[in-house]
């Protein structure tokens, strides 16, 4: 067993339950960890033996395209989409973080995150 982790991954977006944070945006962070098995492509060296890390960064970057209201939301489509075209997900994990979310007070961040 192995874990592929892609880490700060940056967006900017326009997710958020209010009106002006889907016009004016934000920045955020995305992570995903994949739990998968790694012995054959330990060996092999070969690309096809694993999963393809970048393609899972272009799954991550079609769905922050897709303005939600909820970080939950947008976490379980990415997860959706990671376990439909990546074989060989043992378990996955995504956390979708808002940077400076507007509150009342100094923070900074918020996150979800969500296992399968």
């Amino acid at each position: 067993m192995g874990r592929i982790r892609i880490e700060d991954m940056e967006f900017y977006a326009f997710h958020g339950h209010y009106r002006e944070e889907q016009i004016v945006g934000n920045h955020f962070l995305v992570d995903v960890t994949i739990d998968t098995d790694t012995v054959r492509a330990g060996e092999s060296d070969d690309l096809k033996d694993t999963i393809n890390y970048q393609k899972a960064y272009l799954i991550v970057k079609k769905e922050m395209e897709v303005k939600s209201h909820l970080l939950e939301h947008i976490a379980k489509r990415i997860l959706d989409k990671l376990y439909a075209e990546l074989p060989g997900i043992e378990k996955a994990t995504v956390r979708v973080s808002k940077m400076n979310p507007v509150m009342g007070g100094r923070i900074g961040r918020v996150s979800v995150e969500i296992s399968r």
